[in-house]
């Protein structure tokens, strides 16, 4: 027998979900036919597959101690650096100024250093977070950006952190801006670019016409021109959709492709301004909560900016 006192970490989950996350070792079909035998119980009584736990809740699970035993794991998290680049941190969340080149979460290929695992092993030194603590979460970032895109990726330090950021970011409540250097001159100062957007998988890129098929999400960008030098523009972007590579190929459709852009970009003008990646940074997040943003109401109007855009500078001595 175990039993388990459900913390706030654990809170508004499942009770399969759970014990999935909880206690590998336990076969779903076992899982399942334990609750409906009665050998899994919470406060007592017998609860459903789908009951959701609450801070304070007690289960009992009536199991041979064999499902319960983990195996002893090392961290590998602990393997990644430490050194993160924060813009914000409070008791809840960290907002990080993710560098171009580090990806934010192990790939295929599997990596050990990635901004979540710099983060959690930030926490863990800060004594934060400690996995042999914690039942069944870790904490983790809301937001992706591509491995050679830098800017403000987002952190929840617990569960109801991470439950009410991505609850937000769904419903667009957070307002995120770019900054961006495309090749030429805009034919607009400012506008919103419609269109519709295809992703090819097994390329790893995306295709943008003006014509909607079966396969096609429709996008909307907004940009404003900031500043023109020696045939190039520096645009401020917000995405009003959000596709993968979304700023990236829709620029580069209309003939205004992103400077230092391997994949969407011009060769020869990559090749002669030399940059390492796609001059493209996500420098703005402002908290436009809408409606009950709960234990994160206090960060209503805030609004956080990255403070080095690496390609400014190069930028601005262009004459």
């Amino acid at each position: 027998m175990k039993t388990i006192v459900i913390q706030a970490n654990d809170a508004n989950q499942r009770v399969d979900k759970f014990l999935t996350k909880s206690f590998p070792n336990l076969p779903q079909s076992m899982l399942y036919k334990s609750i409906r035998k009665k050998d899994i119980k919470c406060n007592g009584k017998r609860c459903e597959i789908s009951t959701r736990l609450q801070e304070g809740d007690v289960l009992t699970l009536y199991l041979k101690d064999e499902f319960f035993q983990k195996e002893p794991k090392e961290h590998d998290f602990l393997k990644a650096p430490k050194k993160l680049s924060i813009v914000y941190e409070d008791e809840n969340i960290l907002l990080l100024d993710k560098k171009p080149g580090l990806i934010v979460h192990p790939d295929e290929n599997y990596h050990f250093d990635s901004l979540i695992a710099r983060v959690q092993h930030y926490l863990y030194d800060k004594g934060e977070y400690d996995p042999e603590m914690e039942n069944s979460f870790a904490p983790a970032l809301v937001n992706r950006i591509d491995r050679n895109t830098g800017g403000i990726v987002m952190a929840a330090k617990n569960a109801e952190a991470l439950r009410v950021l991505n609850e937000k970011l769904r419903a667009r409540e957070l307002t995120k801006k770019y900054l961006c250097i495309v090749c030429g001159k805009m034919p607009k100062k400012e506008d919103t670019l419609e269109g519709f957007l295809e992703k090819n998988e097994s390329q790893n890129r995306v295709y943008i016409s003006q014509k909607a098929n079966a396969n096609t999400r429709s996008i909307r960008t907004k940009y404003r021109v900031l500043a023109e030098k020696k045939g190039f523009s520096l645009l401020e972007v917000e995405l009003l959709t959000g596709r993968t590579h979304q700023i990236r190929a829709h620029m580069a459709s209309i003939g205004h492709p992103l400077a230092g852009d391997g994949k969407y970009g011009k060769n020869a003008v990559n090749k002669k301004i030399g940059f390492p990646y796609q001059a493209l940074y996500s420098y703005y997040l402002g908290f436009t909560f809408t409606s009950d943003a709960g234990i994160l109401e206090y960060l209503k109007g805030r609004v956080f900016k990255a403070k080095e855009i690496w390609f400014l500078k190069d930028f601005e001595s262009w004459n």
